[in-house]
């Protein structure tokens, strides 16, 4: 492909970018756009393993976490509509604009096909009180946050229909191409180099507006970029934890309820944030692959297929401080040790052998009341790669959470590792999301200051407001 240039470079087809180009279009801007997305479009994305049985690990990248519309078109799809929830933008643009965005992005996928219904909107319900009651008397903080769950099957049509109304309206796509290194001469970023994955061939797009929107998969590109560029950052946060999967009959309450229970905890005796995060009511466990052949754990929720199980995310968050700069690089150790003790594939664990210090042998599963969604984990001991903190205060938040849903700490509840959350060093951004290099914008997950589908959107959304502004 020869050289180009554009008004607006968009690195990353996950939401913060397809939301940028949609603002753009709807803004009527007449801007001329390129979406860069190093994985396929929707309709080629599949995983081999609905086949196969098992991860096959896909090379060059896992099409679960990469191509259009990125980890969201296979994420079981919520949309969570409050700004307590799923980023940081609140302590950036205020806590007001960030719900008032959330509105506005929310009606956009509901023009694209959304589920119209919304689960756990009624705080003031009896039922709801009653479990923040027990929640208040465990230490833990019950948030109320409404959900527009799409579902992982439906969440793929939402994105189809989108990417063909970016490619309609003129917006130039493409895929299966790698981003290289940023062009910035003089402190003002002029575009990018890139390479076609299939052919090899280097190409360069020179643009008036570039946006970094790479998501968890970019986040140590981007910060390498930032390393090289001194473009300004600080330490983030990183979240280690497991994928808890336990039988629909323990979570039935609050999964009529509340749909999605969002717990958080400071447990003793470090007092770290621990968190309930992605709670897919019959669900499936399932596991995404970053590059390097690191396996993670995920869950996904199908409107029309159900298990019989629940499971949610518990995460333990880490920020760290001088020296220590390399978040994402310490939990891909933590993630890499503990995909070495099951061989490359994910560990799972009862939590009554955690308690009584011994590894889960495989026939121990097979006669549990809990039977895994992920087939192919394999039954190990999560304890000998997880570190001691981040697994204590995992430990300490299930019996917590216990006392709000009985049975949540049983001797068969299954935990999943490693299930990381990468964030990139939070780039220091303005209330245009504008990096301190001119020209160069950073958005979503991988700019650390979003995690999840709603705040990466808006982020999009503002900064296709304001660029040209």
């Amino acid at each position: 492909m020869a050289d180009s240039r554009c008004d607006v470079l968009i690195i990353g087809a996950g939401p913060s970018g397809i939301f940028t180009a949609l603002e753009l279009i709807r803004e009527n801007s007449n801007k001329t756009i390129t979406i860069v997305e190093q994985g396929k479009n929707i309709d080629r994305r599949s995983c081999p393993k609905n086949k196969t049985g098992k991860c096959v690990n896909c090379k060059p990248y896992c099409n679960i976490t990469t191509g259009f519309s990125g980890a969201g078109a296979f994420s079981d799809g919520k949309l969570s509509l409050s700004p307590e929830v799923g980023g940081d933008l609140p302590e950036l643009i205020g806590y007001d604009k960030v719900q008032e965005l959330i509105d506005y992005t929310d009606g956009i996928y509901l023009d694209f096909g959304a589920d119209k219904k919304i689960e756990g909107a009624d705080s003031e319900d009896e039922k709801v009180k009653e479990i923040r009651r027990r929640a208040i008397s465990a230490g833990l903080k019950l948030v109320d946050c409404p959900i527009r769950h799409l579902g992982t099957e439906k969440a793929h049509e939402v994105y189809s229909r989108i990417e063909k109304y970016l490619s309609d309206n003129g917006v130039n796509l493409l895929f299966d191409t790698s981003a290289g290194d940023l062009i910035i001469e003089d402190g003002v970023c002029r575009g990018a180099n890139f390479i076609n994955n299939k052919t090899g061939e280097e190409f360069v797009i020179t643009a008036e507006k570039t946006v970094v929107a790479v998501g968890r998969v970019g986040a140590d590109w981007l910060d390498d970029l930032c390393r090289r560029y001194g473009i300004k950052r600080r330490a983030g946060v990183v979240d280690i934890g497991v994928r808890v999967e336990c039988r629909n009959e323990v979570m039935e309450e609050v999964n009529d309820v509340l749909y999605e229970s969002k717990l958080i905890g400071y447990v003793p005796p470090y007092n770290d944030k621990v968190r309930t995060f992605c709670q897919n009511p019959g669900g499936f466990v399932a596991q995404e692959n970053y590059e390097g052949g690191l396996a993670v754990v995920n869950g996904h929720s199908f409107k029309d297929k159900k298990s019989k199980n629940t499971n949610v995310a518990i995460l333990s968050s880490h920020h760290f401080r001088v020296p220590f700069d390399r978040p994402i690089e310490y939990a891909r150790k933590v993630g890499e040790l503990t995909n070495m003790l099951g061989n490359g594939q994910i560990l799972v664990q009862r939590f009554g052998d955690i308690l009584e210090g011994k590894r889960t042998w495989e026939k121990e599963l097979m006669r549990s009341n809990v039977r895994p969604t992920l087939p192919d984990a394999v039954a190990g001991d999560i304890t000998a790669g997880m570190p001691y903190r981040p697994m204590s205060n995992i430990i300490g938040f299930i019996k917590a959470v216990d006392k709000v849903v009985p049975g949540f700490a049983g001797k068969e509840t299954l935990l999943y590792s490693p299930e990381i959350k990468f964030y990139s060093n939070k780039v220091e951004i303005d209330e245009n999301f504008q990096t301190s290099v001119k020209n160069l914008y950073t958005l979503g997950d991988g700019s650390g200051w979003t995690r999840g589908l709603m705040q990466a959107s808006l982020m999009g959304v503002l900064t296709a407001r304001n660029m040209f502004r």
